[in-house]
């Protein structure tokens, strides 16, 4: 017989993520050919993070002298067709936000380690316009998705 465990997330602590937004608009791909090459680490693409029918774009990296996997998630999910009969709506897409009072923000960073240090990864200065160190509550959408596909 095996005995089931629980994990109760409401007793969680908050953990930190950063928060990018750009100067410019430039691709996924080229983001992070720019953070590869400042950093002794790359960046690889992985699964999707899937949130019901809308998919967000993630890159993952290890960082080698302290062993964290620090990943980069985009805020904004791929663009999804409507399936719609209307020709008028056929092309229009829908969207989703994993930060929905963030619209601006392109990108999160979270680390699976508890004690990360997102400093020791550079970003392209000429590209990023801002970077926000953001604590998220246990009782948050984020955390628990961040939790669960960690």
């Amino acid at each position: 017989m095996s005995k089931k465990i629980f994990l109760n997330l409401d007793d969680d602590d908050p953990f930190s993520i950063r928060l990018i937004r750009l100067a410019k608009k430039i691709p996924n791909h080229e983001m992070f050919f720019e953070i590869n090459q400042l950093n002794s680490f790359h960046f690889y693409r992985t699964n999707d993070l899937k949130v019901k029918k809308f998919s967000f774009i993630k890159f993952e990296g290890i960082h080698p002298d302290t062993n964290t996997c620090y990943q980069i998630i985009a805020n904004k999910s791929i663009p999804k067709r409507k399936n719609t009969t209307n020709e008028l709506f056929a092309l229009a897409e829908e969207t989703k936000f994993l930060m929905p009072k963030n619209k601006e923000v392109e990108y999160i960073i979270h680390a699976k380690d508890s004690f990360a240090n997102f400093s020791l990864i550079l970003l392209p200065e000429d590209i990023i316009s801002q970077i926000e160190d953001f604590s998220v509550q246990p009782q948050n959408e984020l955390y628990k998705l961040l939790q669960y596909y960690e």
